[in-house]
């Protein structure tokens, strides 16, 4: 006969943070095939600034740096961030935004399982309303690029800032499937003829659609090794579907699908790997429905209605504002007591 005490092995935080660390491996090497070896040099700069900025943010706080170092949580944010912004972009910007994200955004709260806000998120939002320009060109896939470019004059434009002779922006650029919706609507355009271009493939856009799928995969990885709940995921996923597909059935030639607006942007990274963080989201399981539905909900307003083409990180950090009143009002029953 079983007695008790029953004492559950709980996972370590850092065994948590590999698996979710593991977990986007398909999806960057998706991206990698996809869109070439920029990305790596991209995850290579920000996890060294966010492993070294937060082993200087906890010496000045004399705090020990081992354990939280290696605990893996900077890695993650740097991942994420990395993932969430162009893979071109110059390596300064990738410092900063990382930088700002552990520091003020982690660090300045307290470290882990203190911050109020996602630190990707907050460092995501940082750089695209100081640098909106830088974070708007994205490469195009290698099968659309005019000039598609090696991994060695990628690294070599991270570093430097300069293209090979002879090779211009516009042909190794391209816009991203929500940002050329957009405009084009603002042109009068219907999306069956803005769809009927080279850009977008058969969910959403070329060579996106299928790093989306990747960070599907990841994510129900994550579900299945119980590291996330079904919770968070659903529930974004769901709002977004319903809430789009509304839209789209009142006037689908102004306002698209609800499969082009889940494969799209960073709604699947959103869904497995941003609003599961389990420090700034709700912590009961009706308060993670309402959180992710929120969310959802304003990143389609974003999209269809903002002046960004897509709204994940703005939504979060309003929703991780609101989780302390989620809580409140969310808490289950203690039985014995009066409603």
């Amino acid at each position: 006969m079983i007695r008790s005490p029953y004492i559950s092995d709980a996972p370590s935080v850092s065994t948590i943070m590999l698996k979710v660390l593991l977990a986007l491996v398909p999806a960057i090497a998706v991206y990698v095939w996809m869109y070439g070896g920029g990305i790596l040099v991209t995850l290579t700069l920000a996890t060294l600034t966010a492993v070294m900025t937060e082993a200087l943010m906890l010496k000045l706080r004399a705090r020990p740096i081992k354990p939280f170092v290696t605990d893996y949580s900077a890695v993650i944010t740097a991942w994420l961030l990395a993932l969430a912004i162009p893979p071109l972009t110059p390596w300064w910007l990738i410092v900063v935004g990382t930088a700002f994200s552990i520091i003020v955004a982690k660090q300045l709260y307290g470290g882990l399982g203190y911050n109020p806000f996602n630190p990707a998120m907050v460092g995501y939002a940082v750089l695209l309303i100081s640098f909106p320009v830088l974070m708007t060109k994205w490469p195009a896939a290698l099968q659309l690029a005019q000039t598609p470019l090696s991994f060695a004059d990628q690294f070599h434009f991270i570093m430097v800032g300069q293209l090979p002779q002879g090779v211009l922006m516009d042909a190794v650029t391209s816009a991203t499937p929500l940002d050329y919706l957009k405009t084009q609507l603002k042109l009068n355009q219907e999306i069956s003829h803005i769809q009927s271009a080279p850009l977008f493939g058969v969910l959403s856009g070329k060579g996106s659609e299928y790093v989306a799928v990747a960070y599907l995969l990841g994510g129900l990885y994550l579900w299945q090794q119980k590291i996330i709940s079904w919770h968070l995921p659903s529930a974004f996923l769901g709002v977004l579907a319903l809430f789009s597909a509304v839209f789209w059935l009142a006037d689908a030639n102004h306002f698209a699908s609800p499969i082009f607006h889940l494969f799209s942007g960073a709604s699947m990274l959103c869904a497995f790997f941003i609003i599961t963080d389990p420090v700034s989201g709700p912590t009961t399981p009706r308060g993670k429905l309402y959180f992710a539905g929120g969310v959802a909900i304003i990143t389609y307003l974003i999209r269809v209605y903002g002046g960004y083409p897509d709204g994940v990180a703005f939504a979060v950090i309003f929703m991780n504002i609101c989780v302390p009143l989620i809580d409140a009002y969310t808490q289950p029953r203690v039985f014995g007591h009066e409603k």
